[in-house]
């Protein structure tokens, strides 16, 4: 009978586990490092989730203004490099250094994200493991 249960039990933790590894993704998977960014704008979104945090923010070329989306690293992640969810807020204006998704639409991965009210640098624990220089090498 033990061995009945510590088998469903082992089945029923496999299903519950297969979504969240099924939606994660490697950096290398969607980005690419050799198509590095830095934007400037102002926050319009804020998705704080497992396993990524998302923020969107509208930039403005000329007098186009374009959404994008970046992606970050795991809330827990982003807390170890010192964020909160009250770091970031709807309407600040951040700069972003990153890397743009291979597909070429408006979607990136944070490294670094800057507060330009404060100047306040944080790093968003981003998933990518090289910088463009590390791979031309």
């Amino acid at each position: 009978m033990r061995a009945k249960i510590a088998a469903l039990s082992a089945v029923v933790g496999f299903v519950l586990a297969t979504p969240g590894v099924i939606a994660h993704h490697s950096f290398a998977a969607e980005f690419d490092a050799a198509k590095p960014l830095t934007l400037k704008g102002v926050v319009t979104k804020i998705e704080w989730a497992n396993p990524h945090t998302y923020f969107y923010m509208d930039v403005s070329e000329g007098d186009k203004v374009t959404n994008w989306g970046m992606e970050m690293g795991s809330p827990n992640g982003l807390m170890r490099q010192g964020w909160t969810r009250n770091t970031l807020h709807v309407g600040d204006e951040v700069s972003v250094e990153g890397s743009q998704a291979k597909d070429g639409t408006h979607v990136g991965n944070a490294r670094v994200v800057t507060l330009s009210a404060t100047g306040k640098r944080l790093f968003a624990a981003s998933s990518q493991t090289d910088t463009p220089q590390q791979q031309q090498r």
